[in-house]
């Protein structure tokens, strides 16, 4: 995944990046990146690889070196950026996030426009956002790039670029990631995350529609492109990798989840017992109190995340490494487990190894009984449009593979619909198969129509892709 922040103010913007920055640190561990601008120094850039150490412990020198009252900058899980661009339309820099599906497309079609060629990173690959600055570039303005490289891209982006004279906010054409401004006395800020300008003063100014183009300043916000109306913001946005103080079309990620455990409880009435509700740390948490606040199963954290030495969220790249962290994080507390019949929240199961793994470690301490109740509905579909998961492939899905077995690798559209219909055959018979492999006691999801519910926005507006299938 990655997040991005932007400032525009009439004196030095640095610190306020800096912290900006900092606080997307829960949406990647690969690299961090931040660029500034002055009428004295120009444009200055500092990228760092933050896979062993946090953000703040990698820029803490550049902070300052650098100098400026114009910046952006980023956490990326991918490719390092912000990109220091010069071209027929001045130099200016640039950072995404999103996902292009249709790279070989438009590389072959940049080629043929008389693009002459593109830095190769590790890999082979090229850098999306380089991508994204050669499609800007071939248009008379940096507003009508903008507008091209959004309707050419096959995925998603959201972008800040920023001139001498000031910062571009642009929104995904579709909404599917976030972006909002903030304003305090002589600076705006633009933000993915909704909170991570509060404790630097900034009050929420707006948030940026889907598609929209604006224009920041230390003076205010021009809108260049007014915003579209169809949305398809990401609900995974609610359920798992937003972070809980943050607000996005209104609806405030930590309450979302109560509802989203307020709901599963009601689903639950009557038919198990358990002694404690839990929640899978972190983003289960949340789920699990409005679970218990429902039932009047008390909440309780039968284990613990050690956090001092591995206080981020996201894993390393390598799945055996991701196995091993997963084990090494979380220390029971055996009071809790043992003999108790446990209902365990989690955000969602994508393979499922981790999961089983915590269930074992869980019957090992004593546990009784583990229900389990993932906070979505079962994921048929890897993601097209944003890149938060690390699967490169739908049959790394438990749910898919169970399918797989069931029916053969080759499942037709319609065959997966019934799949996902919670009130099907094919769908309560994929969770059994699920539940006995993973040894749960039980085993049920979030139904779709009730994550709706719990986001309480107009559903046409939620993308529910990995889910459901449908654009």
């Amino acid at each position: 995944m990655g997040g991005i922040f932007g400032v525009a103010s009439k004196t030095s913007c640095v610190l306020d990046l800096f912290f900006g920055i900092d606080y997307h640190s829960h949406l990647g561990t690969r690299r961090g990146g931040m660029a500034v601008y002055s009428e004295t120094n120009g444009f200055d850039r500092a990228i760092h690889n933050i896979e062993n150490s946090p953000f703040r412990t990698k820029f803490d020198r550049d902070v300052a070196e650098l100098k400026g009252n114009l910046g952006i900058g980023c956490i990326s899980d991918t490719e390092p950026q912000p990109l220091l661009v010069r071209s027929h339309l001045g130099a200016f820099a640039i950072t995404t996030v999103g996902k292009v599906n249709n790279m070989d497309e438009l590389i072959a079609d940049c080629f043929k426009n008389g693009h002459t060629h593109f830095l190769e990173m590790s890999g082979g690959n090229v850098n999306p956002t380089e991508m994204v600055a050669s499609l800007i570039n071939q248009k008379d303005t940096i507003e009508e790039g903008i507008r091209y490289a959004q309707e050419k891209i096959d995925g998603s982006m959201t972008m800040l670029l920023m001139t001498p004279k000031g910062l571009y906010a642009a929104r995904d054409r579709m909404g599917r990631t976030p972006l909002i401004l903030g304003r305090k006395e002589g600076a705006y800020c633009a933000s993915f995350e909704s909170f991570a300008y509060i404790n630097l003063g900034y009050d929420d100014y707006r948030e940026l529609g889907p598609g929209e183009i604006d224009f920041i300043t230390p003076d205010g916000v021009e809108i260049k492109q007014k915003p579209g109306d169809k949305m398809k913001i990401c609900s995974f946005l609610w359920v798992y990798y937003g972070y809980p103080t943050s607000t996005y079309e209104g609806v405030n990620v930590e309450d979302m989840r109560y509802r989203c455990g307020d709901i599963l409880a009601q689903r639950d009435a009557g038919e198990i017992h358990p002694d404690i509700v839990a929640g899978v740390p972190d983003s289960g948490i949340a789920h699990a109190i409005g679970y218990a606040n429902r039932s009047g199963v008390p909440f309780a954290r039968p284990f613990i995340k050690y956090t001092p030495t591995w206080p981020r969220s996201f894993m390393p790249t390598q799945q055996s490494q991701r196995n091993l962290i997963a084990r090494m994080k979380l220390i029971p507390v055996h009071k809790l487990i043992k003999d108790k019949s446990l209902l365990m929240i989690d955000d969602s199961i994508v393979r499922g190894t981790q999961l089983r793994e915590t269930t074992e470690f869980l019957y090992n301490n004593g546990a009784k009984e583990v229900h389990i109740r993932p906070a979505c509905p079962p994921l048929l579909f890897g993601c097209k449009y944003l890149n938060f998961s690390r699967s490169k492939s739908d049959m790394d899905l438990i749910t898919r593979r169970v399918i797989a077995k069931r029916e053969g690798e080759n499942v037709d559209a319609k065959l997966l619909a019934d799949y996902a219909n919670p009130d099907s055959a094919n769908y309560r018979e994929m969770l059994e198969e699920i539940r006995r492999e993973l040894n749960f006691t039980t085993l049920k999801y979030h139904r779709l129509d009730d994550l709706k519910k719990s986001i309480d926005i107009e559903p046409c507006k939620l993308c529910t892709y990995c889910w459901s299938g449908q654009e």
